[in-house]
């Protein structure tokens, strides 16, 4: 590939992780400064492989000249943000593949709109359509997470298609340990949310749904995220290493096996016996 065009890339990834620390800090001044930049990188890039660019419904939520939807501000109820859009909002918060529900849950709590489940139906199959189309012709794709053995479609689990193959991939300890991520990433960024009438009760109803599940009972008093995070960061630490290595295997095995598109939307079954694990 061009070394302009990895270096573009590059500097996409770069700039959408700094977006979402910038979102998290309520750094307004720095959401539009790193939007304006992403949107002319994503156009050189285009520019540089022949691409039409593609209508402002499919970009990301950040684009210059329109009131960005900072990640942990609440959004007004009648907004009509897209649900491609809404659920790049709920993952980039995340940072882990997530279920319809759950991702509905988060938008919920954190963005004051619930995600219309019935809609991320047929979103994957547009995505994966729209992907095989026009190659990276988004700047991002919603894609399903990928099972570690067959490298195939992770059932009822969404991701993004600019994350490594392996923060995509579930393998047995997987989901575990992305529920412990994600108790990690909602306590940081509640803790940001909340403010001098303290954490909004959707926030604080979703955090004590993780909080009885790593505890294993209901916390008496307050919502305590200093315990939640202690708690959460103890047990990932038990299991992180054994999932790390089962993705990256798998990771390695789907770099070897699999075209760009299986990559990111996942392996048909009809090809799966020959990507099983050698013994």
């Amino acid at each position: 590939m061009d070394e302009h065009l990895v270096a573009l890339e590059k500097r996409m990834q770069q700039l959408q992780e700094a977006l979402r620390q910038a979102l998290t800090r309520h750094d307004t001044a720095q959401v539009n400064s790193l939007g304006e930049e992403l949107t002319r990188t994503r156009h050189a890039w285009n520019v540089l492989c022949g691409i039409t660019e593609v209508p402002d419904t499919a970009q990301p939520e950040v684009q210059p000249g329109v009131r960005p939807e900072p990640a942990l501000a609440v959004v007004e109820p009648n907004q009509d943000v897209p649900v491609r859009d809404q659920v790049h909002q709920a993952l980039a918060l995340l940072t882990v593949p997530a279920s319809p529900k759950l991702l509905s849950q988060v938008h919920q709590a954190f963005f004051s709109t619930p995600l219309n489940t019935a809609r991320m139906t047929t979103l994957r199959r547009d995505e994966e359509r729209s992907f095989r189309s026009a190659p990276y012709g988004r700047a991002y794709y919603i894609c399903p997470a990928l099972t570690s053995d067959l490298l195939s479609p992770a059932r009822a689990l969404l991701a993004l298609s600019t994350w490594s193959l392996e923060q995509r991939l579930v393998g047995p300890l997987t989901q575990r340990v992305h529920f412990l991520t994600s108790a990690l990433r909602l306590a940081d960024a509640a803790e940001h949310l909340a403010g001098e009438a303290g954490m909004p009760q959707p926030v604080q109803q979703l955090l004590l749904h993780y909080s009885r599940n790593i505890h294993g009972d209901a916390p008496r008093g307050p919502l305590d995220l200093d315990a939640l995070r202690r708690a959460a960061a103890a047990e990932l630490e038990i299991h992180a290493d054994d999932d790390a290595d089962t993705r990256a295997e798998a990771a390695q095995r789907a770099r070897q096996q699999l075209g760009d598109a299986q990559q990111i939307f996942g392996n048909i079954l009809r090809n799966t016996a020959r990507l099983h694990r050698t013994s």
